[in-house]
């Protein structure tokens, strides 16, 4: 078998239309061209919004970021990397969003905070790839991200979603300025989770990890945790490696294998498997009707 071009990936996005092939080309990052970046800024985007109080609160209050920080990280990996891997429309996919939807429906969660998220999951793996990925991104790829938000943001009944990328960016910075504050429940959300992430690396290294973490962190979020200030040299060593990963990146050859559900070490609530449809929780005495609870995507 003849060796890949290292820019085979990037060939093969700049043949499909972003906005029909949307659901392709995000498959193509996610899993070839940067798999690990999505994985790091997916997590980080989703860590960031803790610091609205009114999700924080939330997950703090339902123990399930905070008592079983473990099972909910890989109950949410495993729904995103479904609905992602297998198709938006796939009956997977579709199951995946439908088990979403449930959790979601089961709490009283503003409009503007699940448009928040949206926002987040679009804009902050842009960021990072920007930052720290082996190459930059394209055009083909944002605007890939933004319609394959977009339909997942339909299928989950949120209204009023941003038209494009810059919208979506607008959006987040602007809600961030708003409503980061700090919060007890927040906090121990955030703490709960830097703990579970740093248990990720070997225990000697674990201290280490966490200022790393921190040191990704933007001003407003550390102020948001009131998290003091990693110091300048960590921030500049932290970020060097990084990049200096990414060089690294560069000169090793396409990857010609999918990343799969197995290669998430970091999964470890599910040795024998899972059931798509078991994932996540299941409260009791749901604020809105059980049978829109229980509604899937249209």
């Amino acid at each position: 078998m003849a060796r890949l071009r290292k820019d085979h990936w990037l060939r093969e996005i700049e043949k499909l239309d972003p906005d029909k092939d949307y659901e392709q080309i995000s498959r193509i990052i996610g899993n070839y061209e940067f798999p690990w970046d999505v994985q790091q800024a997916l997590s980080l985007a989703l860590f960031r919004t803790y610091a609205v109080p009114s999700i924080g609160r939330l997950l703090h209050d339902t123990d399930a970021f905070t008592e079983n920080v473990q099972k909910r990280h890989d109950d949410t990996l495993l729904i995103l990397f479904s609905i992602a891997n297998e198709g938006l429309d796939s009956s997977d996919g579709r199951t995946a969003v439908r088990r979403m939807n449930q959790m979601h429906g089961s709490y009283d969660i503003s409009n503007a905070d699940m448009r928040y998220v949206l926002s987040a999951f679009v804009v902050t793996p842009t960021r990072w790839i920007e930052q720290y990925g082996w190459r930059k991104g394209i055009p083909a790829e944002e605007l890939s991200a933004v319609r394959y938000y977009q339909r997942l943001g339909q299928l989950m009944g949120i209204k009023d979603i941003p038209e494009t990328y810059e919208e979506f960016e607008e959006l987040l910075d602007t809600y961030e300025a708003e409503h980061f504050v700090f919060d007890e429940k927040s906090l121990a959300v955030a703490d709960a989770t830097l703990q579970l992430f740093a248990s990720f690396y070997p225990k000697p290294a674990r201290k280490a990890a966490n200022a790393l973490l921190r040191s990704l962190m933007d001003d407003h979020l550390l102020e948001a945790f009131h998290y003091p200030k990693p110091s300048r040299p960590v921030v500049f060593l932290s970020r060097k490696l990084l990049r200096l990963r990414a060089r690294i990146v560069a000169l090793m050859p396409p990857r010609v294998s999918p990343k799969r559900l197995e290669d998430f070490r970091e999964v470890r609530s599910y040795p024998g498997g899972f059931r798509l449809e078991e994932l996540g929780t299941f409260p009791v005495g749901c604020p809105v009707p059980h049978d829109r609870a229980a509604g899937g995507p249209n």
